[in-house]
């Protein structure tokens, strides 16, 4: 019985899990390096291999897989004043640039779901435990000098980035590491 008419090609079976999952890293590697307003859904989808209207489908939006890709950052809180976690935070900003939570600290993400998530793990994974810090150690002011810290190390790797301060941009990342550290007291 032929009719002329092709058999239609058996559909491949989506794997959400792995859509899911590669859209994921995909967004996290695109808001690190060009910032949430920076990083189009087009552009998510095509580093993940997946349709961007995916991106509503296991997310509910950009502004959502932003958030996702914040939550699934290492949740661990950083202490600016551990000489240790400083040095990896700013290892890892002088190469690549300061990423998504750090980076909200000194630029706008015009979505305000996306801005409130960034607001909220900065202040959980940065701001509280630095507050802390300085408080258990006595300093007045502990919110105001936690806040301080955090805009001056995220304005310097933010700085040494844009490549527009001369010496910043030339010097190494052993010179800048000694120099914030040493100016912020971290031990």
């Amino acid at each position: 019985m032929a009719t002329g008419a092709a058999a239609p090609a058996p559909r491949r079976k989506r794997d959400a899990t792995a859509s899911r999952a590669r859209l994921l890293a995909a967004a996290a590697e695109l808001f690190d390096a060009h910032g949430y307003d920076g990083t189009t859904s087009r552009e998510i989808g095509e580093r993940a291999g997946v349709d961007p209207a995916m991106i509503a489908r296991y997310f509910g939006g950009k502004a959502q897989l932003y958030v996702a890709v914040l939550q699934a950052e290492s949740a661990r809180p950083v202490d600016l004043l551990d000489r240790e976690r400083l040095v990896d935070i700013c290892s890892r900003a002088l190469r690549r640039g300061p990423g998504p939570v750090l980076r909200v600290a000194v630029a706008d993400i015009g979505d305000p779901t996306a801005r409130a998530a960034a607001s909220e793990e900065l202040q959980r994974r940065i701001v509280d435990p630095l507050r802390d810090r300085l408080a258990g150690d006595g300093q007045a002011d502990a919110d105001l000098r936690a806040e301080i810290i955090i805009a001056a190390v995220t304005g310097i790797l933010a700085a040494h980035r844009q490549q527009q301060l001369t010496h910043l941009a030339t010097a190494s990342t052993d010179d800048i590491i000694a120099i914030v550290t040493a100016m912020i007291g971290a031990r």
